[in-house]
C-alpha cells in the first residue's frame, strides 16, 4: 500500500467514525469537514467508497451510518464481549457495584456483557439481554455526550427506580454504540466513577483494537 492510499484509508475511517459520532442524528458534509479536518470536497470524496458499500447512507448533504455497519457490528460483538470481560470485573470490583457493557442498537440499548463485585452484600443483579430506550439512563446519557465533552454521565432513579448510574461511552470502535457503566443501590461518587469509566472505556477500545 502506498502512502497515498494510507492516507486515504486513514481519512475515510475517521471519517466514518466522524459519523458514528453524531449519536444516531444524521451529519453535515460542513460537520464532518471540521471534524475530519479536511474539505468539504474531500469529504464528498471520501463518501463515495463508504456509500457504495453500504457504511454510509446519503441525503444530499447529510449523511448517517449505513445497514452495512451494522452487520459488521454484529459481528464484532463476540470479540467486544471478550475484550470487555476483564474491564469489567475490575470495575466491579473497584467501585463495588454491578459493571455493563451497553451496546446500542436503534432506539434501543441492551446490555451484552456483566460483571458482579464479590465484596458486597447487596448489589444490583443485570441481566444480560436487558433493554430499554436509548434516551433513559446513564447509559442513554452518556451515548449522547459530544466527543470533546465530559466524558461520563450519571443518573438516579432511571430507567429503574432506586437505582443509581454512571457511564461512560466507548468511542473508537466503528460500528458499534457503545458504554461502559455501573449500576448501584446507593448515590455513587458520580465524578470519581465517572473518571474510573472514562480510562476503563479508553482500555477497552485499545484491547479491542488489538
Amino acid at each position: 500500500m502506498t502512502r497515498e492510499s494510507s492516507l486515504t484509508l486513514d481519512r475515510g475511517l475517521a471519517l466514518l467514525q466522524a459519523v458514528a459520532d453524531a449519536d444516531g442524528a444524521s451529519a453535515t458534509v460542513t460537520d464532518l469537514a471540521e471534524a475530519v479536518g479536511t474539505s468539504r470536497a474531500a469529504v464528498y470524496r471520501l463518501l463515495v467508497p463508504l456509500t457504495e458499500r453500504g457504511l454510509v447512507w446519503r441525503d444530499g448533504s447529510r449523511v448517517r451510518l449505513g445497514a452495512g455497519v451494522l452487520r459488521l457490528g454484529e459481528q464484532m460483538l463476540p470479540q467486544l464481549r471478550t475484550s470487555a470481560r476483564p474491564v469489567l470485573r475490575g470495575l466491579a470490583e473497584a467501585v463495588g457495584a454491578t459493571a455493563h457493557l451497553s451496546v446500542a442498537e436503534g432506539d434501543q440499548v441492551y446490555v451484552v456483557a456483566v460483571a458482579e463485585p464479590t465484596s458486597t452484600t447487596f448489589h444490583v443483579a443485570y441481566r444480560l439481554g436487558s433493554r430499554h430506550p436509548v434516551s433513559r439512563g446513564a447509559v442513554g446519557k452518556a451515548l449522547s455526550l459530544r466527543p470533546r465533552g465530559r466524558g461520563w454521565a450519571a443518573a438516579a432513579g432511571d430507567p429503574q427506580p432506586g437505582v443509581h448510574g454512571v457511564a461512560a461511552p466507548v468511542r473508537g470502535i466503528v460500528g458499534v454504540r457503545a458504554a461502559l457503566g455501573v449500576v448501584s443501590l446507593v448515590a455513587l461518587d458520580n465524578a470519581s466513577v465517572g473518571t474510573r469509566l472514562v480510562e476503563a472505556a479508553t482500555t477497552l477500545a485499545e484491547a479491542f483494537r488489538e
